[in-house]
């Protein structure tokens, strides 16, 4: 690993924005758990309580992005939280239409949309990885792994049987990975 150092400016405006951002992953990995533990419990079918639960997911995307965005402050990869922003409010509205279509339907939109949002979480994790903040590493590999997964549901919805229980684990391992970047955020000005 190598150290970098950056400007004073830059380590100072990372220093006051580390708390928040940490504070923000912290409230995501609870999300995730919670989210993915309604879903578990309702996978058999795909009735109201099913598609409240596909829209809110990328809505509370939609949230956190913004908050994201707010706590910055204007600095950082800005228009990569505002491109996931567009993307998740899109997936939302995706989901709440392809709910009504069945599970096939639900499960390539959410594929769609977890290889645009991960490469976007992947291209932003770099930008900061960089800087005075650190503790990316976790959402670089979490961008990917979604990337990777997307495919692997637009794939299921072609199952003979496809299901929704899928989707939680891969919201359990996202939480987990914004879990270990909020411990590891701001922890020095190391380029990991």
């Amino acid at each position: 690993m190598t150290t970098v150092d950056s400007p004073p400016a830059e380590s100072a405006a990372a220093g006051r924005f580390a708390p928040s951002l940490r504070r923000l992953y912290f409230v995501r990995f609870g999300f995730a758990v919670v989210w993915a533990a309604v879903l578990f419990a309702d996978t058999s079918h795909l009735g109201g309580l099913g598609i409240t639960l596909l829209v809110v997911y990328p809505l509370f995307d939609v949230a956190s992005a913004i908050v994201d965005v707010r706590s910055a402050g204007g600095t950082g990869p800005i228009r990569g939280l505002q491109a996931n922003i567009l993307i998740s409010a899109i997936a939302t509205v995706a989901l709440g239409a392809a709910g009504v279509s069945g599970i096939p339907a639900v499960l390539r939109v959410w594929g769609a949309w977890a290889i645009v949002s991960g490469a976007v979480q992947l291209i932003v994790g770099l930008s900061r990885r960089n800087g005075a903040m650190g503790g990316q590493w976790p959402m670089m590999l979490s961008g990917g792994i979604s990337v990777l997964a997307g495919v692997s549901f637009a794939a299921g919805a072609s199952a003979s049987d496809p299901k929704l229980g899928n989707l939680g684990g891969y919201a359990v391992l996202g939480g987990i990975f914004f879990l270990v970047s909020a411990l590891r955020l701001g922890r020095g000005h190391r380029a990991d």
